[in-house]
């Protein structure tokens, strides 16, 4: 099962690399990673999706607790949060394919960020089935590139990860 943690860690040098080593031992492949600066410039928010069953994934918990500068970690179910991600896709563009390359991005709520005389750069974000849907759309013109961030995440509604660090 696809998994989503969320990591609030302080923000030094190495800590990413302790949190991917540490899932390496165990034999996890992480599916997707993304890391950025909080509200808080001295937390980072790291967010990982890994495959494993419910057992396995408490005891990556229980292990990433152990490792210094980590603040706290939350398992995301599918229902207390929600995640979006971002995705440059670059295809072929001549002048007779631009236009109808336009109504898939307008389709998709996407937008054109570059444009040159043989290709277009598209931006999109949203959840993992809509960044695979127009990239099966814009394949007939010929995908040349692909970017993607994977997926971040937040809870729902009232529940937050605030770590106060005064003190």
């Amino acid at each position: 099962m696809l998994r989503t943690l969320s990591i609030l860690v302080e923000n030094r040098t190495g800590v990413l690399n302790r949190i991917t080593n540490l899932i390496a031992r165990r034999g996890f492949n992480i599916e997707s990673i993304a890391a950025g600066p909080t509200q808080d410039p001295t937390i980072t928010r790291i967010t990982l999706m890994l495959l494993c069953d419910e057992e396995r994934l408490q005891q990556v918990i229980r292990q990433l607790l152990k490792l210094p500068d980590i603040l706290m970690v939350r398992d995301l179910t599918p229902v207390d949060h929600f995640s979006r991600e971002l995705a440059f896709i670059k295809v072929r563009s001549d002048e007779q394919a631009r236009m109808n390359i336009l109504q898939v991005v307008n389709i998709f709520r996407g937008h054109v960020i570059d444009v040159s005389p043989t290709t277009m750069t598209i931006e999109i974000s949203g959840r993992e089935d809509k960044i695979k849907a127009i990239q099966e759309m814009l394949v007939p013109y010929g995908i040349l590139e692909i970017v993607r961030t994977g997926p971040i995440a937040v809870e729902r509604g009232d529940r937050s990860m605030n770590v106060s660090t005064s003190g």
